[in-house]
């Protein structure tokens, strides 16, 4: 690749008349990005409908992405790298809206040989060729020459939860469900069923030793009076209780406290008095990544330690429902390996290429399903196209399914604390949801993970209707 440059124009190679421009397109992101480094979140600014409809008038646009413009030019191009803004004068005479393309040119106006000092006329027109834009700027022109390798701007990518707000918007329409939280006995556990409860998400049934759960209330100034609190001695006993709740139809929901999961799962997996069906349980994380445009599912992270083929397809039909219940049509699954060929030592590829032809055949239904697939090759197109692999899952897959549960998780964590996504968890395959969450989630997360639960249980009784 070739190198570039970025030169300046001295003082004395400056001459009046000189001009520069630059062209550049408003994007909602670079609105956004203001806004992150601003504090100023208006929803005129920030909000896409809002950006997107007649009303928006792109007030941070003019001082914003003209003056920043214009800065530009003068510190990049003309007189360049050296310059020292002194000030400016600008006049914003039109909006500028999400879209337009603006040129800004400067010209120099004047030359002050006595104290180094450039004037110049400043425009910012837009595609129409308008003036939105007009002024004046200032500046103390550089001395000495500069000619340097050009710094390459980063891309940014705004972690903005998009997917994940709006899951929540769709299940706030919805009717909330009646859940038990099991032995919220701590902080976290405890403010996020009130913060799901306070969304209109779930309507809690509190679950535990009712002194330590009063306690923690009391200690963060909860009030539970407007909630219903079943005692138990400990939280074994709650896990218990709250499965008889969900078997008798008292609660539709269940939600993890601060309990471990496998004790939570021994009372729902319980053959006698549990909530099993003829699905084995799995998890789903439904991920919300920055860099990634759709809500990105990946099971099985948390449950399923090494499945077997007929548990694998369970974990697949699973994540088929729960991507129906948030209005994903034809979900793309792809099944993840370490390479794209079935490959006879690899077993997950020969599961991978058994539960395609078990799609085939009608054993998996409402989905798009295909592997074996590497990482790569499931969320990018490029890396697709390079390896030749054809195929309408590659590239845009909406469903990752992993090895084993050391693959997954690795692969959720990673893109959580190195790719900065966001998700929400919650277990499939018993008579209800179980929403898991864990300690290092956040209230988004937790309320996230709510808000899946009710939307596949209203989706689960619209069917039925």
């Amino acid at each position: 690749m070739q190198q570039e440059f970025i030169e300046n124009r001295t003082f004395d190679e400056i001459q009046i008349g000189d001009s520069a421009s630059l062209e550049r397109p408003l994007t909602l992101q670079d609105i956004k990005l203001f806004a992150a480094l601003s504090g100023d979140v208006n929803p005129a600014h920030v909000d896409d409908d809002y950006a997107r409809s007649s009303r928006f008038h792109g007030v941070i646009a003019h001082g914003m992405w003209g003056g920043a413009l214009i800065s530009t030019v003068l510190g990049t191009q003309l007189p360049g790298p050296g310059t020292i803004y002194l000030g400016q004068s600008l006049r914003f005479r039109r909006p500028v809206k999400l879209g337009d393309r603006l040129t800004v040119t400067v010209t120099v106006t004047s030359k002050d040989s006595e104290k180094g000092r450039v004037s110049l006329d400043c425009q910012c027109r837009n595609q129409e060729g308008e003036i939105v834009v007009s002024g004046t700027a200032e500046v103390l022109a550089p001395a000495e020459k500069v000619h340097r390798p050009r710094w390459v701007v980063p891309k940014v990518h705004l972690a903005e939860r998009i997917h994940l707000h709006r899951l929540m918007a769709a299940a706030r329409a919805r009717p909330p469900l009646t859940t038990a939280v099991v032995h919220p006995v701590d902080k976290l556990s405890l403010v996020g069923a009130l913060d799901a409860a306070e969304a209109g998400l779930i309507e809690p049934v509190l679950v535990g030793p009712e002194h330590k759960v009063r306690a923690v209330a009391e200690a963060e100034g909860f009030d539970l009076g407007r909630y219903r609190l079943i005692a138990t001695p400990h939280s074994h006993a709650a896990a218990e209780r709250a499965v008889e709740l969900a078997r008798t139809g008292e609660v539709q929901a269940l939600m993890k406290g601060s309990l471990h999961t496998d004790e939570l799962l021994h009372a729902v997996l319980d053959k006698a008095t549990g909530l099993r069906t003829e699905r084995r349980l799995s998890h789903v994380f439904a991920f919300d990544v920055p860099t990634y445009a759709r809500p990105l599912f990946i099971t099985d992270a948390a449950i399923n330690i090494e499945p077997s083929l007929a548990d694998k397809r369970d974990i697949v039909q699973n994540a088929i429902d729960l991507a129906h219940a948030l209005a994903i049509d034809e979900p793309r699954v792809a099944i993840l390996s370490a390479v794209e060929t079935v490959t006879p030592t690899i077993r997950s590829t020969l599961e991978a290429a058994a539960l395609c032809k078990m799609a085939d055949r009608g054993q998996i239904r409402g989905g798009l399903v295909d592997g074996p697939l590497a990482f790569d090759t499931t969320v990018s197109p490029e890396a697709a196209v390079t390896k030749g692999i054809r195929s309408k899952v590659a590239g845009q897959a909406d469903i990752l399914v992993v090895p084993n549960l050391d693959a997954g998780n690795m692969l959720a964590k990673q893109l959580e604390y190195l790719g900065g996504a966001e998700g929400a968890g919650i277990a499939l395959g018993a008579r209800v949801p179980i929403i898991l969450t864990s300690r290092a989630d956040d209230a988004i997360s937790r309320m996230a993970s709510c808000a899946l639960a009710v939307l596949l249980v209203h989706h689960q009784r619209e069917a039925l209707a």
